[in-house]
């Protein structure tokens, strides 16, 4: 069970670039030393008296000493400035953990998970979660960037589809280049073709707003109930 949120400071440990456009930040508990928190949950960075930027969490809740954020920062706003100052050592206020995007241990549903671009990070929590308590279930990812190089995790969900046969990995992109050997269209579109069937499915979306209105109302003309689907919207 994860903690009630609380007023938090941590220390950077590590920056890494995933692409160009994807920073992420590993962040050393300070006080509290650990913090307890659900996979596909988010944080809270204040600045200012009534200006917040909410990072969801990377990391797996098997790591409570240090967290991982992860941020698309080509918006090049407030928080992405942020972001990208970030330094090994530097301090890190936030408040958390926040956010109800979570799959009970207690739901025996087969999970669909649906991420565009950045929203990969709550769904990349809730995964290595599921696989560290050997919970994956025939669960499915299905991920869509613009380009190749926006699938980011994309080498830990292949390996994560090789040692688990009952996870299946489903990446596309909208655009190609001669280096993808994988698919090129509309995430939507995707999503439709492999759901033949609705029954004892929960879906799990993370993106833009358009994106979670357009697999919700397409897997619910197929018969599921919308309160099946667990929606995080990014944008």
């Amino acid at each position: 069970m994860a903690e009630k949120p609380r007023e938090c400071r941590a220390r950077v440990a590590s920056v890494r670039e995933l692409t160009p456009d994807v920073l992420e930040a590993t962040l050393q508990m300070e006080e509290p030393p650990e913090l307890s928190f659900e996979a596909g949950q988010w944080v809270s960075i204040p600045f200012g008296p009534k200006t917040v930027r909410a990072y969801s969490i990377a990391s797996a809740p098997s790591s409570r000493q240090a967290i991982t954020l992860a941020a698309d920062v080509a918006p090049a706003g407030l928080g992405s400035r942020w972001f990208r100052s970030l330094a090994r050592d530097d301090e890190v206020r936030f408040k958390g953990p926040l956010g109800g995007f979570v799959l009970p241990r207690s739901d025996a549903r087969e999970p669909l998970f649906v991420a565009e671009e950045i929203g990969i990070v709550p769904i990349r929590s809730i995964l290595m979660d599921l696989a560290e308590s050997d919970r994956l279930r025939s669960a499915r990812l299905v991920f869509w960037a613009r380009t190749p190089h926006g699938l980011v995790y994309e080498d830990e969900f292949r390996a994560l589809a090789r040692r688990h046969s009952s996870f299946a990995y489903h990446p596309l992109v909208g655009a190609g280049d001669h280096d993808w050997p994988g698919p090129v269209g509309a995430l939507d579109e995707l999503v439709d073709r492999l759901t033949q069937s609705v029954e004892n499915l929960v879906v799990y979306v993370a993106g833009g707003e358009q994106t979670i209105h357009q697999v919700r109302d397409l897997l619910v003309a197929k018969g599921l109930e919308r309160k099946a689907v667990k929606w995080e919207k990014f944008w």
